[in-house]
């Protein structure tokens, strides 16, 4: 009776396994949108740590809720914000959230309270300037905030009519009680970017006895051809130039004691910031420190402790290292994935937190969460997850196997890629393909968990995201190689990632499908006027006409190509895929956004009725008041199944 019972408790608990297995499903947008992800935000004197958690709903924005949790994992609170307050940072005592808070229409600076984890309804302190407010830094004292604003007074007439001139940021820098205010050197009237401190990237930085801000200035778009940026240090009394760099910049910290200033620059045409390099605080020549680096650093921070982070795509995986000494010491990895940005700490000196710090991490089969260092770690690079979001959704999903994969090119290029497969994969199948290259383009794809490719495995493809050149993560020369060479070296990588998914077994050479957005996007429009192998192309946002667009984006586009479209227009029109519309007889499905500043709508326009007045396959579908990429899950889900539908139509 005893064995009956034992075989039947076994059967039983066999049968549920197999029960809960078959419950679970390939994944689809509508999972996409109730995922919730998690995100590092502020670490207090205490050593509590603030997150936001983020998900998506059937219609709306994307919902953002704020905790604190302790640096063990227990004691999560969730906080009930009041409406328009966006959290950045506690106040020197951990008692009160700042932050921006909207007020009639503006963001504005405010402090609200906290006390027994809840948040006070009301501002105990209130900051509101005539164009509003956009992030702020508190000093490492504790006794003053710098703010970034624009200077100017409110344009009368910006309801009827907007004039076309170089937006100003500055500095405004108020006691911590929000008394004091003061425009800080008014003459820096184009400082380039958010300031931080607790953990991101940043264009100014207190000095570690909070009288004076390193600032990164970059001349304005408008009126200007060329890129470069300005160092200043920024006191109460006046601006002290440190250097002009020729070139972009992103972040700066105090580094070496304060005798040294650090920020991320690059001699690349291709713009962007990519190595470590230092200049005295008191003024002399800029110097790369990493310039051997076989990797790419992407983001830089100081803390109050005088520590200078960085993070660093190596391949598609990202880490966090230390600038010490002169040069990268890696500090901080996730093993099955990225660490996501610099470290998350307190911002003030001496805070009795004992260097606590928080970071965000994902892999491909979790979402992005909370980690700290695990104290029980003797190296001190071990993180430990106190966040388990989107866990319980993604057990009742079944995910596909995702693999790092590399290749070489046919003209020799040693290339990385990510391959993501379907549930249920077999080895030795062949299944439908779909290439998908990232946006950018000087960007990569990480090794996190990835929506897009994810919602195609999940329709039963195998995806491959290749890393062209022009990819962040594998060295200067592998970036700079896509300056003027979109069209034909990053679009020969691309295409050579499908050959390697034929090559390998897993990709069924007659059911092949190109995927992508913005500069994807482009590769995708481009890559149809250059061969007809795939049977079905969807682009987002996509660049069809290189001379129009570098003159209509809202930010500045020399890093594809510096060249004068008046002087040289057929160095632009060489790789614009309206110019080679006869050649196209892949079906095509063009997604835009009409509120599109970054790549304006018309291109995905111009394309599509060129395209269709020639008798191609082509539809365009826009969508109302979006910008480069929905923020209304109703119109993601629609972009979802727009290329769901189009790929059953085509791709079979």
């Amino acid at each position: 009776m005893k064995t009956s019972l034992v075989v039947c408790v076994a059967l039983y608990l066999a049968g549920s396994m197999v029960s809960a297995q078959k419950q679970q499903h390939p994944f689809t947008p509508k999972d996409w949108a109730g995922l919730h992800s998690a995100h590092a935000a502020a670490v207090s004197g205490n050593g509590m740590n603030l997150y936001s958690v983020a998900y998506g709903a059937e219609k709306g924005p994307t919902h953002t809720d704020w905790w604190t949790i302790g640096a063990d994992g227990s004691n999560a609170k969730k906080l009930e914000v009041a409406d328009g307050f966006h959290p950045m940072g506690f106040t020197r005592d951990g008692e009160s959230l700042y932050g921006g808070w909207k007020v009639n229409d503006h963001q504005q600076f405010a402090v609200f309270g906290l006390k027994e984890g809840k948040l006070a309804s009301a501002p105990s302190t209130v900051v509101v300037l005539p164009r509003g407010v956009g992030s702020a830094s508190p000093s490492p004292d504790g006794k003053r905030f710098a703010m970034t604003a624009d200077p100017r007074e409110p344009d009368a007439k910006d309801s009827m009519r907007h004039v076309q001139e170089a937006e100003e940021t500055s500095l405004y820098v108020v006691n911590a009680d929000g008394t004091g205010g003061a425009w800080w050197c008014k003459d820096l009237k184009y400082i380039s970017g958010t300031i931080t401190v607790g953990g991101g990237a940043s264009a100014a930085a207190w000095s570690a006895d909070s009288q004076s801000l390193a600032v990164l200035s970059q001349v304005p778009r408008i009126a200007h051809h060329e890129v470069g940026s300005t160092i200043d240090v920024c006191t109460a009394s006046g601006t002290r130039q440190v250097t002009d760099i020729g070139n972009s910049v992103n972040g700066i910290a105090w580094a070496n004691g304060g005798k040294d200033l650090a920020f991320l620059s690059t001699k690349s045409p291709v713009l962007t910031p990519e190595h470590v390099w230092t200049v005295p605080a008191a003024g002399g020549t800029a110097q790369d420190r990493t310039p051997d680096l076989n990797a790419t650093a992407v983001e830089l921070a100081g803390d109050a402790n005088g520590r200078v982070w960085v993070s660093v795509n190596r391949g598609v995986r990202s880490e966090v290292d230390e600038f010490r000494d002169g040069a990268l010491k890696t500090a901080y990895r996730w093993p099955e994935g990225i660490v996501r940005g610099t470290p998350v700490e307190s911002e003030y000196a001496a805070a009795g937190t004992g260097g606590q710090m928080a970071f965000t991490v994902g892999d491909p089969t979790h979402m992005g969460n909370v980690a700290v260092p695990d104290a029980a770690d003797r190296d001190g690079d071990h993180l430990r997850v106190i966040t388990h979001e989107g866990d319980e959704q993604l057990a009742g999903i079944e995910l596909g196997p995702v693999e790092v994969v590399q290749w070489k090119s046919k003209g020799g290029i040693s290339l990385e890629g990510i391959a993501t497969f379907p549930a249920g994969y077999e080895k030795g199948k062949k299944y439908p393909f779909l290439v998908l290259p990232h946006g950018g383009p000087e960007a990569n794809d990480e090794l996190a968990f990835d929506p897009f490719s994810r919602t195609v495995a999940g329709l039963g493809y195998a995806v491959l995201q290749p890393e062209y050149r022009g990819s962040t993560g594998y060295g200067a020369d592998f970036l700079a190689a896509i300056y003027q060479h979109f069209g034909d070296r990053a679009y020969e990588d691309v295409d050579s990632a499908t050959d390697y998914a034929i090559a390998q077994g897993w990709a069924d050479p007659d059911r092949l499908a190109i995927f992508g957005w913005s500069a994807g996007g482009f590769m995708t429009s481009w890559t149809v006027t250059q061969t007809n192998r795939y049977k079905a192309a969807i682009e987002g946002a996509g660049i069809t006409d290189w001379g129009p667009f570098l003159w209509t984006s809202d930010i500045s586009q020399v890093d594809y190509d510096a060249r004068w479209t008046d002087e040289d227009p057929a160095a632009f029109s060489k790789f614009s895929a309206v110019y080679f519309a006869k050649n196209v007889t892949t079906p095509l499905l063009i997604l835009h956004g009409e509120a599109d500043q970054r790549v304006p709508t018309f291109q995905g326009t111009e394309y599509f009725q060129i395209l269709a007045a020639r008798g191609k396959t082509v539809r365009m579908v826009t969508y109302p008041g979006s910008p480069h990429f929905p923020v209304l899950w109703e119109q993601r889900l629609d972009v979802m199944k727009e290329l769901a539908d189009w790929l059953a139509k085509y791709n079979k």
